[in-house]
């Protein structure tokens, strides 16, 4: 791995197409911003239309020749997941980059449309099934990655099957911990079964350490944050070495190289030992595609 990985070390993308969820501020928005700067078609796949508009500006104004166009997509709301889908599968014949970052962090005990925990049913059940509902042009289309953005706070939870939307006990961390496990459980076994269909697409996960964003923290996570940790443009790094360096393996996990993983440049690093269970990951798989409705369909081989 190259010391001091930036943006600028990203290769030529001109004729790749990728997606960014939550692309509309933060490092999402940074994500697309240097994906588009490079040449790639860059779709910004934003809940919040307004904020979305003005992120596709922003690029626009400084890249004046960038493929970058908004497409609507609540991670919260199934339907929303599957009009993506529908849309941009319509629309595109190849998916090269697939970035699962969108999130929501510390909020109360919320629903989502479909009856979900709001945490749980944004980060991961809204990426599980939009992954589903892409997986043909995944398939499709040559050395495919997906990237999954976790986080730190994936040590704090455990999968809790009997109880995995909080119905019966809410923790703002733990919870917000247990969707990041399984954005980690989600992404090993992703890997794991495109290696079994034998399948050209790679899974990788990344975490943007101590990072200033938009999400909704504790006020003093923001003051640690501003004393810790770094700008999205640098949080934004993992994530983007994960979906377009060259040295790169699926089912590897990538995370700021500095003290304790708060901030740095991109570097391969290890999760969680129960981010590796292959038991627990083909469990939540199997609960996922019950929960949401999303059954992968895999090639014969």
């Amino acid at each position: 791995m190259t010391a001091k990985w930036t943006a600028d070390s990203i290769s030529d993308l001109s004729g790749k197409y990728a997606v960014v969820t939550g692309a509309n501020s933060g490092i999402g928005y940074e994500m697309a911003r240097a994906l588009a700067a490079k040449g790639a078609t860059v779709v910004l796949a934003c809940r919040n239309w307004a904020k979305g508009k003005e992120a596709v500006r922003r690029i626009r104004q400084v890249y004046s020749n960038a493929q970058v166009e908004l497409m609507p997509l609540d991670l919260s709301d199934l339907a929303s997941v599957r009009r993506f889908g529908e849309a941009f599968s319509s629309r595109f014949k190849r998916l090269d980059i697939l970035i699962n970052n969108a999130g929501v962090m510390a909020m109360d005990f919320r629903k989502t449309a479909n009856g979900f925990e709001l945490q749980i049913g944004t980060n991961h059940l809204g990426h599980f099934a939009l992954v589903g509902q892409l997986l043909d042009l995944i398939l499709k289309t040559p050395s495919a990655r997906v990237v999954t953005v976790s986080s730190m706070g994936h040590h704090t939870g455990a999968i809790d099957f009997d109880n995995l939307n909080a119905e019966r006990g809410f923790k703002q961390a733990g919870t917000y911990g247990q969707s990041k496990l399984a954005n980690l459980l989600f992404t090993y076994e992703l890997q794991r079964r495109f290696v079994a269909a034998g399948v050209d697409a790679m899974s990788a996960a990344a975490h943007p350490g101590m990072t200033a964003t938009n999400l909704q923290i504790p006020w003093v996570f923001r003051v640690l944050t501003r004393l810790l940790g770094q700008r999205a443009e640098m949080g934004a790094l993992p994530a983007l070495y994960a979906a377009t360096a060259a040295d790169v393996a699926g089912g590897e996990y990538y995370g700021p190289d500095g003290w304790q993983g708060l901030k740095g440049y991109p570097s391969r690093t290890q999760s969680s030992d129960d981010s590796y269970d292959p038991d627990v990951a083909a469990t939540l798989w199997a609960m996922s595609e019950e929960l949401t409705g999303v059954r992968y369909r895999w090639p014969v081989v």
